[in-house]
């Protein structure tokens, strides 16, 4: 039964790779994601001040399209560029030594001439003055080395999608670039602060709380450099 079960969850995997066949990625709708929703769900405001007489009257207007508003990021539905800078290095070696060695003897040499009486009675070479010995040793040596470099550089638009009640605001963003029959794709979500995007509307990388960054892609070349869904379930289920 469970080898029936495996065998249709493959079928059903690369039927649906078959489907592409021929075929460009598709790229991910926005329709129903979180960044949709922000965009098209018009927000209601806490309070409404009372209009004057002199508001339209006055050369000096208090929103962000004036000439010196804030145009940064503040609420859901609003964009800002998320800039990731990524170039991080990283090296460790580890080593890891144990030797123990441990010998153990006991016997009954004289114990009121009762080892004696019992040597009678025993096979010829065996004696109870040497009743136990045992020795033990072990040894242990382990060794690891790490050597890690990373280097990203990318500008990517997100959207604020949820006000939280304490200001900060979460955001995320998403990117798409198709090249011929690859698909190239860049993730970004986590929490801001207000205070830390900069007057030109952006915000680095490492100012975002519980960042969340995917850089991938799919499509062919992506598929080729993936092992079959045969060699993965085999790498799975061997123990050897």
């Amino acid at each position: 039964m469970t080898r029936l079960v495996l065998i249709c969850a493959l079928a059903l995997a690369a039927c649906g790779k078959l489907g592409q066949v021929g075929r460009a990625p598709e790229f991910s709708p926005l329709e129903g994601s979180a960044q949709h929703y922000a965009m098209y769900s018009a927000q209601l405001p806490e309070d409404v001040a009372a209009a004057t007489p002199s508001d339209d009257s006055s050369l000096w207007a208090a929103g962000t399209g004036s000439l010196f508003g804030d145009r940064r990021a503040a609420r859901r539905g609003d964009i800002l560029t998320v800039v990731i800078e990524i170039d991080d290095s990283a090296s460790i070696s580890n080593s890891t030594g144990r030797n123990r060695n441990g010998s153990v003897k006991a016997g009954l040499p004289e114990f009121f001439g009762i080892p004696q009486r019992l040597d009678d009675r025993l096979p010829d070479g065996a004696s109870m003055a040497e009743a136990v010995e045992t020795r033990s040793s072990s040894t242990f040596k382990g060794s690891g080395n790490v050597a890690r470099t990373e280097q990203l550089t990318l500008r990517v638009a997100a959207t604020v999608v949820e006000e939280l009640p304490n200001g900060v605001l979460r955001i995320e963003g998403q990117q798409e670039v198709r090249v011929n029959f690859e698909m190239r794709e860049l993730i970004v979500t986590g929490y801001v602060r207000p205070a830390d995007i900069s007057r030109q509307n952006e915000i680095t990388y490492d100012k975002i709380a519980g960042a969340r960054i995917a850089y991938g892609g799919r499509g062919q070349i992506t598929d080729v450099q993936q092992p079959t869904y045969g060699q993965q379930a085999a790498d799975i289920l061997l123990p050897f």
